[in-house]
This record gives structure tokens, sequence and C-alpha cells, in this order.
């Protein structure tokens, strides 16, 4: 039988950061939309998802994300800002941006990715954004307004501030409480 385990890239957040972000989601979810709002136990950045990967590959997936992550020094990243993709006038999904430390997010995305390519992982063809997706949108409704205005009206929250000094490989089981997730292997910055 094969073996194989839903599998992505990220990088964990730290406890305050998590706590602030709660925090933002409190203030998000007031509104009529139909909202599955992320586990604050769940909000992680992803670098790269891979989809089922064959457990046979995983040593290979976890040696490039390595080689990836040693090419990148460590650094502070600062966590703010409400946004939606693909816009806050029709969110679908809600998420918190990144200022200082953004453009070293998507080298870090693009060390990883390009070790994953040579693995056969597709790479993306839009440019790496980074953000920590914290609700999805189930469906329309007079909500929908009311939750990009106060995407909007939250788009300086300022989450505060982490250094990125690793990264992780993860597995995510789908269940009916949520995906849950379970560290297959981490990989140093700067090597």
């Amino acid at each position: 039988m094969k073996k194989t385990l839903r599998t992505f890239v990220a990088v964990e957040i730290d406890p305050p950061i998590r706590a602030r972000a709660a925090e933002l989601i409190d203030l998000l979810r007031p509104t009529s939309a139909a909202v599955k709002w992320v586990e604050t136990h769940n909000l992680h950045l992803t670098l790269k998802f891979l989809g089922d990967v064959h457990e046979r590959d995983l040593v290979d997936v976890c040696r490039a994300v390595e080689a990836g992550a040693a090419e990148v020094n460590p650094f502070d990243l600062e966590v703010r800002g409400a946004g939606a993709f693909p816009n806050a006038a029709r969110p679908r999904t809600v998420w918190i941006g990144a200022g200082e430390g953004a453009e070293q997010m998507i080298g870090l995305h693009d060390a990883v990715e390009t070790g994953l390519a040579k693995l056969g992982y597709r790479k993306e063809h839009r440019q790496f954004q980074t953000h920590l997706t914290v609700g999805r949108v189930r469906g329309g409704g007079p909500g929908i307004a009311e939750l990009g205005k106060l995407v909007q009206q939250h788009a300086e929250f300022l989450v505060g501030r982490m250094t990125v000094g690793k990264v992780t490989v993860f597995s995510s089981t789908l269940s009916s409480s949520g995906p849950i997730y379970e560290t297959i292997g981490t990989a140093r910055l700067g090597g």
C-alpha cells in the first residue's frame, strides 16, 4: 500500500506573535461573514505546499529544505497588517502580512523552492508574498462587505517582531476538527 503524507514547508511563529494574531482575529470575527478562522496553535508562515509526498521521499525533501535554509542567514521579521486575497473588497482568504524582513522571507522561499524544484516539485508562477493565513471565507453574503471594511481598518495592525532562524517540514492530517500538524524535520538558517 502506498503511504503518502500531505506535506508543507513553513516558518513557525513565536508564541507572542500567536497571541497578538489571536487578538486581531477577535477584532475581525464579529462580522456575519461565514469565515473558518485558523486555530491559533496552527498559525504558521507557509513557504511551500508540496501536497501528498511518499514517505520514501521525505528524507530527500528534508535535505533539500536544509540546503535552501543554509543559504539564508537568520533575520528579523515584522508581522503586521491585515489583508485579504484576492482583495479586501472580495475577501476569500484573510491574512496578516509582513513589514521589515519580507524581502528576506522571499529569499528564503526562493532558496527552499529551488532545492525542491530539483526533486521535481513545481515552482510557483506568481511571486511569493509573505502572509500568515488567519481565516478562509466560506461563502458570500452581506457580512463580506463588513469583513472587508474591518480588514481595511486593521491594515496597519502591528502583530510583532520575531527572529526567523529555522524552517520546518510538516505533515498535515485533515480531521473534522481541523488539520493536525506534525513536524517531519527542521532546518536551521545559515547552516
